[in-house]
């Protein structure tokens, strides 16, 4: 196309020149060995001005094969080790589940055991609590008798002490000796008490609490390792390539047993990469259509939404080697993300589709704007613009071959 509309401008012009008024004919004058040098002007003024175009529209206007809806999958995988003992899923292609379904569940007998062990040592501390607080009563009542019986004897040494004072020969000095060893003795007591009673306080109040929350805690991250032997479906999916069967072990860090596909996976964003040299020119907001060989005949508006600022191909993860660039033979795109321009745009292509998408570039606003620009760039902004049309149809070529390329001319694979 390109070039046959060069030479319209070029080969044409030039041919019917020669024939018509310098009067030369195609076979006699203009033959098969003179057309380079009779049409040497039109020849390469054709090839530049198709070069130039191509390399205008290729340029302005990104195309790629690698658009591809891609979707994430989760992997069924349990976070401990364990063997299968339920299956809650068919074996089946496009199993679906929803959020919160269970999908299987590993054998947790050992813990099972080791929570009913800490719900009876929990069953005891409890006890032991109950205990205390008897015990605690019991205390008080000590503490109270030690209260009276010093009160008692030190009522009686006051007394003895009040008479000593007033005729030291009516109460022997020896008998108050007595009393202030047994004042003494009841103080000791009293004080023994109280510290039995404050010790029971700690042991309640402190002690057994503490041993309690370490086993009820203890329970908790048990029956946390209980919960995790079943395996449950995060989102809204469909479950494939589930080979897991009851009587296998899992392990985290084993393959997974099967993948966890959510349900809007491919439906919202395209990822496709263009050529490093269009860097300049793919930006955010751009207006761009892909074709793919699972809808047939379809063209589909899109929209850049984001442009990844990194190339893939530059990073390196640290290693026992150094890096070597030349090593990385794969030059790298530009990652971009593609979305439907009109809603559910992607709804009817099967998510994992390998398509093709053009870009457009568009100086609509700037030519409209009314800012100062010459002449030679006002041209230019428009003939950028409308060499884009090429390739709107080169796309729209493809689509139409690309059913016939696939089924007829390639054998049907």
């Amino acid at each position: 196309m390109e070039l046959l509309l060069c030479s319209m401008v070029t080969l044409l012009p030039d041919y019917l020149f020669r024939r018509y008024v310098q009067g030369k004919r195609f076979g006699y004058e203009i033959t098969i060995y003179s057309v380079w040098f009779e049409l040497r002007y039109g020849i390469v003024t054709c090839a530049l001005l198709t070069i130039s175009l191509i390399t205008l529209i290729f340029y302005y206007h990104p195309s790629t094969n690698h658009a591809t809806l891609i979707f994430r999958t989760i992997p069924i995988l349990p976070e401990t080790r364990g063997r299968v003992v339920e299956i809650y899923v068919d074996n089946t292609l496009n199993t679906q589940v929803k959020a919160g379904d269970k999908i299987l569940r590993m054998d947790s007998s050992q813990d099972e055991l080791a929570a009913n062990s800490d719900r009876q040592q929990i069953n005891e501390i409890e006890a032991e609590i109950r205990l205390a607080e008897g015990e605690l009563q019991v205390a008080e009542g000590q503490v109270s008798q030690a209260e009276a019986s010093l009160k008692q004897a030190q009522d009686e040494l006051d007394t003895k002490q009040e008479l000593y004072d007033r005729n030291p020969d009516v109460v022997p000095l020896r008998e108050l000796e007595k009393l202030r060893t047994s004042v003494q003795n009841r103080e000791g007591a009293l004080e023994a008490a109280i510290a039995q009673k404050e010790l029971i306080e700690t042991k309640i109040n402190t002690a057994l609490p503490a041993r309690k929350q370490t086993a009820e805690a203890r329970l908790q991250e048990t029956l946390n390792r209980i919960e995790k032997m079943t395996i449950y479906a995060g989102v809204d999916g469909a479950v494939e390539q589930f080979s897991i069967r009851a009587g296998d072990v899992l392990n985290p860090a084993m393959r997974p047993g099967g993948v966890l596909i959510p349900s809007d996976a491919g439906h919202d964003r395209m990822i496709a990469g263009f050529n490093q040299i269009e860097a300049q020119v793919i930006k955010k907001g751009m207006i761009g259509e892909v074709t793919c060989a699972a809808l047939p005949f379809t063209i589909i508006p899109v929209v850049v939404s984001e442009v990844q600022d990194y190339l893939a191909s530059g990073q390196f993860s640290a290693s026992g080697a150094l890096v070597d660039v030349s090593a990385n033979a794969t030059p790298g795109t530009i990652t971009t993300s593609l979305e439907p321009l009109y809603a559910g745009g992607f709804d009817k292509l099967v998510p994992g589709s390998r398509c093709v998408a053009n870009l457009y570039t568009s100086n609509h606003d700037r030519l409209t704007s009314g800012e100062p620009m010459g002449t030679g760039e006002f041209v230019f902004l428009h003939v950028v613009d409308t060499v884009g049309l090429v390739h709107a149809i080169l796309l729209r070529s493809q689509a139409l071959q690309l059913p016939i390329r696939t089924l007829v001319l390639s054998g049907g694979h």
